[in-house]
């Protein structure tokens, strides 16, 4: 067998063909300062990258979180604890992206409105309550939808949080 043969296939190759290979020599070439052999276009865009997944995290859980307040707010028959508990999760876990990304604290707020329109779908598409029939503008800030212990109030009642 020649040299060739067995020299390992380039760093860009390897991205193609196994993604998670890829990502383990690129940190063991980082780890032993290697940085001329780097796929350095392939590196930049997946370093790129990690920070939109963290954003679309938080988008996706967002959109969840607001579809479910709307549920607890307009069908106040039939809310039960896995609706409490899918409120409980996704308000937890949009906290820990914001406590490991903090310059990320201002982007629910950034979202918001987008994502309170899908939760409108999305509660609508559930309940089978009309998508018209859920306000345009949302019954309840970004603050009171990431609270613990905000619970919107149904429809009629004094207090129209």
């Amino acid at each position: 067998m020649t040299r060739a043969a067995l020299k390992p296939p380039p760093a860009a190759d390897l991205y193609d063909r196994d993604f998670y290979a890829w990502t383990q020599a690129q940190a063991e070439l980082l780890r032993a300062g290697r940085f001329d052999e780097l796929d350095l276009r392939n590196l930049i865009d997946e370093v790129a990258s990690v920070g939109g997944s963290e954003k679309r995290e938080i988008e996706s859980r967002l959109d969840i979180l607001l579809a479910h307040l709307l549920k607890w707010k307009f069908q106040p028959g039939a809310r039960t604890s896995s609706w409490q508990a899918t409120l409980r999760e996704q308000r937890m876990r949009i906290g820990r992206v914001l406590k490991s990304s903090p310059s990320l604290k201002r982007y629910p707020a950034e979202v918001f409105s987008e994502c309170y329109l899908s939760a409108r779908l999305e509660a609508a598409k559930e309940t089978g309550i009309d998508f018209s029939l859920f306000p345009e503008k949302p019954p309840f800030t970004v603050e009171q939808a990431l609270d613990p212990n905000y619970f919107p109030k149904e429809p009629g009642l004094l207090d129209q949080s």
